[in-house]
């Protein structure tokens, strides 16, 4: 993967699609393991989930932006959508308060347990979720290099 990649996308649930597969595929690229690859996925499908429908409110004229960038120590994933912005006071403490078994109202939750790092910036323009996991394993390319060079 290149340092950054971002998208562009309709407000549809084909992007929902989208930017699980993106972050399934980035996140194998970059090395991380099969059950770290699963929480970056779960993680990101949520947030579009909430940009699509909560954020844009499918409005074919809304888009949804989705970046992926590496650092040398993090994965960050960044999600916007043009919608009315949120209101973060009131947004459900899942686990206190019954969320954890609904369909609905635990993907913040989820994107929490899943990254290291969650922050949410509304504004009336539109909400931004950045998401951040940080790197715990050398990338594949990192290990293709040094398997290259063991005797």
């Amino acid at each position: 993967m290149e340092q950054q990649v971002s998208y562009t996308l309709d407000s549809t649930l084909d992007t929902v699609d989208h930017a699980e597969e993106s972050a399934t595929r980035i996140a194998t690229e970059l090395g991380f393991g099969e059950d770290e690859v699963m929480q970056i996925s779960m993680a990101v499908r949520e947030g579009a989930v909430n940009a699509v429908l909560h954020g844009n409110q499918y409005a074919p004229d809304k888009k949804v932006t989705l970046a992926f960038e590496r650092t040398p120590e993090d994965l960050v994933i960044t999600i916007r959508d043009q919608g009315r912005g949120i209101d973060l006071n009131g947004i459900p403490e899942s686990a206190r308060s019954g969320n954890l078994l609904k369909t609905s109202g635990r993907g913040i939750f989820l994107m929490r347990s899943f990254m290291d790092v969650v922050e949410i910036r509304p504004s009336q323009t539109g909400t931004e979720v950045k998401l951040i996991k940080h790197v715990h394993v050398k990338s594949v390319a990192t290990r293709r290099i040094l398997s290259e060079h063991e005797t």
